[in-house]
């Protein structure tokens, strides 16, 4: 049964959105090497050296994507980043037809294609592989979906959206938010009759059986995701909460308000696509769940995304006059310029202070063999005869992850760290009772109590004078431990 009758959708228009895709493809991948991995990028090349179907803080899929990006394209930050560049092409192309499902002509579909690429957190994410990065593309193909749903009422697309939500699942728990909130704006406003079809609880069936394989690992492990999800509204909450606003305006850019509004405003009032009302009251329900969560304001942009897309019909039919189309040339100019500047590495990384006031993330990727250098320089003031018993012990995963990835080749042994996953790893063995080299930020504290006599040996430069997380972090020698690792290893574990 159909909500409606079913109205014939515009021609896809798919070599114009297709060459959108592969322009945006081919930039992100000329560029990926220019600076280096990202802290997470090297977490996650040490959690696919460790396959599990889950770990503390993430599902399976998105170590196991950086494990075959390696063996396939290679062991550099432009290797692994090729399973992000081909998720962007695709985020552009669903974009595109998200915007066709909602009756947009093929002008508005390849303006929404352009327009979705060129939004700053699509390119931020776009550029690294991330969990993030594959979450927008499958929270953005879970709404087409659910588009698709209720404008044709056809029940059996339930089955399609449990695979989708599954995937998702497998990537980042955060798509369950999307799932509670599509199905209370469905409620809300309907059509409520695609609830009721006998092929949801199969569909949702489909979602569990996919998403199973990290659901049990974290039902096995006592939920140490909901740990982490809980020291990131404690810590950064209120943080998160006064950005939550402001952040919302620029995430895709400030200049992409209007279409956005206007997209939000024809959901809403557009007798032909009364259908779809569900997608304009989902937006603000996700404000105000992640509001009230303490999460951070990128989990609302996939909806603010199929907002944007749906305004660029009256976007193209504002376009008719030739000042207009310059009009608005100028500010995609204006906005490709800003948002590359602050989420690509275009820049020297000398050149980074601007855009590491919106986007400090450009700076995680920068420095790592810097600290590797340091750490290998530090490791020459453990004695010889000592060095068999000594440990490498660092404060969080990207400090772990680099000296992993770099350590080696520069003599050092492999790092230990209480963070995150890495815990679950490695533990130093109780005979390891020699020397221990601490890595640390820069004024961190609090650790050096489960060691004995430390004094600072080293300080790390990124000799960029870049003001990452990891600048100046000071590089500790320690002559031993308080107690046996076994003993220690509970309280140097931490999950934020």
């Amino acid at each position: 049964m159909t909500s409606e009758p079913e109205r014939a959708l515009p021609s896809f228009a798919a070599l114009p959105v297709l060459s959108v895709a592969v322009a945006f493809a081919s930039v992100l991948t000329a560029l990926s090497g220019r600076y280096g991995y990202h802290r997470d990028e090297l977490y996650f090349l040490a959690a696919g050296d460790h396959p599990a179907w889950g770990y503390v803080d993430q599902p399976p899929l998105t170590p196991l994507v950086a494990r075959a990006a390696r063996t396939v394209f290679g062991d550099t930050p432009a290797g692994l980043r090729v399973p992000a560049a081909l998720a962007f092409a695709a985020y552009v192309v669903v974009a595109a037809l998200v915007a066709r499902e909602l009756g947009c002509r093929r002008p508005a579909q390849a303006l929404a294609a352009g327009l979705a690429g060129l939004s700053a957190q699509a390119l931020a994410v776009g550029h690294m592989l991330s969990t993030a990065t594959f979450d927008l593309l499958a929270w953005l193909m879970i709404c087409l979906l659910v588009l698709r749903l209720l404008r044709t009422g056809d029940g059996r697309w339930w089955l399609a959206l449990g695979a989708a939500v599954g995937v998702g699942l497998l990537n980042k728990y955060l798509v369950a938010l999307l799932v509670v909130v599509l199905l209370a704006a469905i409620l809300a406003v309907g059509p409520r009759r695609v609830l009721r079809s006998g092929w949801l609880p199969v569909g949702a069936l489909v979602a569990l059986v996919v998403a199973s394989p990290g659901l049990w690992w974290q039902v096995d492990h006592g939920w140490p995701q909901l740990t982490v999800a809980g020291g990131i509204s404690q810590d950064d909450g209120a943080e998160n909460r006064l950005l939550f606003l402001p952040q919302q305006l620029v995430y895709l850019s400030p200049l992409f308000v209007p279409v956005w509004v206007t997209g939000w405003l024809r959901l809403w009032r557009d007798p032909a696509l009364r259908w779809a009302r569900a997608a304009a009251v989902a937006y603000p329900l996700m404000c105000l769940l992640v509001l009230g969560l303490g999460g951070k304001g990128y989990y609302a942009v996939p909806l603010l995304v199929v907002l944007l897309v749906a305004g660029c019909e009256p976007l193209a039919d504002w376009l008719r006059s030739r000042s207009r189309a310059l009009l608005l040339a100028g500010a995609v100019a204006v906005t490709a310029v800003i948002n590359a500047m602050v989420t690509l590495p275009m820049l020297p990384p000398s050149a980074l202070g601007v855009p590491l006031a919106m986007n400090k993330e450009q700076g995680e990727q920068i420095g790592w063999q810097a600290l590797a250098d340091t750490v290998s320089e530090a490791w020459l003031a453990v004695p010889a005869e000592d060095r068999a018993r000594a440990v490498v012990f660092t404060q969080n995963y990207g400090e772990a992850g680099a000296l992993d990835r770099y350590g080696p080749e520069r003599g050092l042994p492999r790092p230990y760290s209480g963070h995150m996953s890495y815990a679950d790893w490695r533990r130093p063995p109780d005979t390891a009772n020699g020397p221990v080299l601490f890595v640390r930020q820069q004024n961190a504290s609090g650790v050096e109590q489960f060691f004995t006599g430390c004094r600072p040996v080293a300080r790390v430069d990124n000799r960029h004078g870049v003001p990452n997380e990891e600048q100046h972090a000071t590089v500790a020698l320690c002559s031993g431990t308080t107690a046996p690792w076994s003993r220690l290893w509970p309280s140097l574990r931490h999950y934020y």
